[in-house]
């Protein structure tokens, strides 16, 4: 089988509100996220700041919007919901991790093998190309999986419309399971935008961060503005050496961009190019769903776990969205996060070579 050859992304065309000068786009997204997330916390949905403006971005994406949320921004963004993770990380889940490490790497594997047959499965019956699919149907972080599928030579508008696609359902349906669960089992709290921080522990937590942000990207480390700061938070925060502290205003800041990155992805031209997958596409995701939501069983019968944060550490990514969402529900961050991590570091490292394996034999 030759290899496919990367494609150049469609940029979408001047129509619609492409018309509008990017000041006014900008304008008219913050507006409709800030409607959006608005009703969505009055009603009590979990990452509401993070659901609404990603609704906003697809509705803009859709009808021509040409705004794109510069790189630097994301950079930011992911740095600092690493921060905030690695905030909630303590000595405990070693020793949950330790009783049960089997159980966790079965499945995992279990997830990745799952959505590998879809892959395969929709390359099979000639939907979509080779490795497209594959890459396309991968439980990974996005945008890790985005740059590593184009670095081997898939469709990159594909992959990304399928990987977005599953990042929105999977998303919109952790989000409502978090609702439902919750629902009338404990009060809202009040949120303090902009209580008093203390200055050294809040320029120290931005400095490590962006620091670790920018070694993963000289490391190449797959998903490194990401992980390295998430990983080394973590280490400082368990040891102590490190108070993690983070503003209300910038973590609520930083989900409306993560949304808007992930909405945005949503452009005619992509959709118009993945139109054939579509069906195929959805059907794939909730199949991965629904096997996911029957490990959660697995976990809460053999190990324990909490039904809610069973579902979302088995739920397959984004690994940001799903943080985001864990952070605003009442479930152990922890937990959902080392089995979220531990799925990417492997499909990561198994990745290419499983999707050529598989595309071979399709």
């Amino acid at each position: 089988m030759k290899p496919e050859q990367p494609s150049t992304p469609m940029l979408p065309k001047n129509d619609g509100l492409g018309r509008l000068s990017a000041v006014w786009q900008w304008c008219l997204l913050a507006l409709l996220s800030a409607v959006f997330a608005g009703v969505l916390e009055m009603i009590g949905i979990p990452a509401g700041l993070l659901m609404g403006p990603m609704i906003a971005g697809a509705l803009v994406g859709m009808n021509g919007g040409t705004i794109r949320l510069p790189r630097q921004l994301f950079f930011c963004v992911q740095v600092v919901l690493a921060m905030m993770i690695a905030a909630s990380m303590s000595p405990d889940l070693l020793v949950t991790f330790s009783g049960n490490w089997l159980l966790f790497l079965a499945i995992i594997l279990s997830v990745i093998g799952v959505s590998t047959l879809c892959g395969w499965t929709i390359t099979r019956m000639g939907i979509l190309p080779g490795t497209t699919a594959i890459w396309g149907s991968s439980a990974g972080a996005a945008s890790t999986m985005l740059l590593m599928a184009d670095a081997y030579g898939a469709d990159a508008r594909l992959v990304a419309f399928m990987q977005y696609l599953r990042v929105v359902f999977v998303a919109s349906t952790a989000t409502i399971v978090s609702h439902l669960w919750v629902s009338g089992v404990e009060a809202e709290t009040a949120t303090h935008w902009f209580a008093p921080i203390a200055g050294l522990p809040f320029f120290m937590t931005l400095a490590i961060g962006i620091a670790g942000g920018f070694l993963g990207k000289i490391l190449r480390v797959p998903a490194g503005a990401f992980l390295v700061p998430f990983a080394v938070g973590s280490a400082l925060n368990i040891t102590g050496t490190l108070t993690i502290e983070l503003p209300q205003w910038l973590l609520a800041l930083s989900f409306a961009m993560l949304g808007w990155n992930i909405g945005l992805g949503f452009t005619r031209a992509i959709l118009a190019h993945a139109r054939r997958a579509l069906m195929p596409t959805i059907v794939s995701i909730v199949v991965l769903i629904s096997f996911s939501g029957l490990l959660a069983l697995l976990l809460i019968k053999v190990a324990g776990i909490d039904p809610l944060t069973a579902y979302l550490a088995t739920s397959p990514g984004g690994l940001d969205s799903i943080a985001v969402i864990a952070a605003s529900s009442n479930v152990d961050l922890p937990f959902v996060m080392a089995l979220q991590t531990a799925r990417l570091l492997i499909i990561t490292l198994i990745g290419p070579a499983l999707a050529r394996f598989v595309a071979d034999r399709a």
